[in-house]
């Protein structure tokens, strides 16, 4: 039955054929005591655990999910199959080896949970793709169900400044891993209005088509990792405190907040040893201080490696790649040498033009000083000639 849906990381909520939305919500109507809130507790529930601050220990298992997940966008739109394979087997891993067991029945359920990667099943609608697969929203799930309200919200925060939308639904424990669950109100909430704006979706004509259940296959003893299965044939996988690497690619894709995210993945200490060894690779740039200044000409901008693809192998010889325009490529090519700890020497020679088919030498040049302020197996920071770039490693040793 086509119809159109709303996305919401438990599920697809389908509108019948014969409904038309609004074409402009009331914005005359709040939605007064419908307000998104966070429930009361009951006394008779056991107290709800807070997140410890701090450093969160991963098994390893989990930090091989987490690591599968770097550079996956749009939490799963844009995934190689290779990567797409990775994180299916870590998932599967985890849910073989299983966690807290009867996970509904664990306090670590509790509280806010950022969605970072779902699979797209066939039920899947544009609107889920949109709102679930911009790198640029947030997408939260809220569950509290030792409430006298339980209920488990779905949040797409747009940004700080404009708002969210908060779509609401009754939950009920069916067992130690299923929550039952039925959607009865959404609104938005814009930061430019003192009110509410209601979704214009008839959840009560709905019927069976607003309810719906979520498993939770894996839940961390730390209460930071979960992977939920709905009934739709989706699988989520949630975190509570977000991986310092997930925050850069994510300020990133926003474009505010770069500087701050680099600056607390470099304070963390937590990269590897930096040499020819650990350099070798495919690298793709993501983000260069470079563009807030404006850059040069196209062959200082391959020379210095400031735009798209750098390859590095391991007997120092480094090549940059810039498409500048549809047809048309610009390589420069170098050499590379450690100089210091953490530093590395990097001297340009020669450059190409080519044009479709056709070739012309392109000049290039200039010596450059490149130090490394943080690397992994994925992500790479640098600092460049007083300019910082980051880069993610699409291909291990060439």
């Amino acid at each position: 039955m086509a119809a159109a849906a709303l996305a919401t990381p438990t599920g697809l909520l389908k509108l019948p054929p014969s409904y038309e939305p609004p074409s402009s919500p009331s914005f005359g109507t709040t939605y007064g005591r419908h307000s998104r809130r966070r429930p009361r507790l009951c006394r008779r529930g056991a107290p709800l655990l807070a997140v410890a601050a701090g450093e969160v220990s991963y098994t390893e298992p989990e930090e091989a999910l987490l690591e599968a997940l770097v550079g996956v966008q749009g939490r799963g739109r844009a995934v190689a199959p290779r990567q797409l394979q990775e994180v299916e087997s870590a998932v599967q891993t985890l849910e073989a080896l299983e966690g807290v067991p009867d996970p509904t029945n664990s306090s670590l359920i509790e509280g806010s949970w950022k969605l970072i990667f779902t699979t797209r099943p066939g039920t899947a609608s544009p609107i889920q793709r949109t709102f679930v697969g911009v790198d640029s929203f947030s997408v939260f799930q809220e569950v509290y169900l030792r409430t006298d309200d339980p209920r488990v919200v779905n949040v797409v925060r747009f940004s700080e400044t404009v708002g969210e939308l908060a779509v609401q639904a009754e939950a009920t424990i069916n067992d130690g891993k299923r929550i039952l669950f039925r959607f009865d109100r959404a609104a938005f909430a814009f930061k430019f209005l003192p009110f509410k704006v209601p979704y214009p979706v008839p959840f009560r004509l709905l019927g069976d088509e607003a309810k719906g259940w979520l498993d939770t296959t894996y839940l961390s003893r730390s209460g930071n990792i979960r992977i939920s299965r709905g009934n739709k044939g989706t699988t989520f996988v949630l975190q509570k405190s977000a991986d310092p690497r997930q925050m850069l690619l994510s300020a990133i894709s926003a474009g505010t907040g770069v500087k701050e995210a680099i600056d607390d993945l470099t304070s963390s200490k937590k990269g590897v040893v930096v040499d020819m060894n650990t350099l070798a690779g495919e690298w793709q740039l993501l983000w260069a201080s470079q563009s807030e200044s404006g850059g040069g000409s196209w062959s200082s901008v391959a020379s210095a490696g400031l735009k798209d693809f750098q390859t590095i192998k391991e007997d120092g010889q480094l090549k940059n790649l810039v498409n500048p325009f549809p047809g048309v490529s610009l390589s420069a090519r170098g050499n590379i040498c450690k100089t210091g700890n953490n530093t590395f020497g990097v001297s340009m020679n020669e450059g190409v033009t080519q044009v479709g088919g056709v070739q012309f030498p392109l000049e290039t040049g200039g010596e450059f000083v490149m130090e490394i302020l943080y690397i992994d197996n994925k992500i790479r920071i640098s600092s460049l000639n007083q300019h910082k770039l980051v880069h993610l490693r699409i291909v291990n040793k060439t």
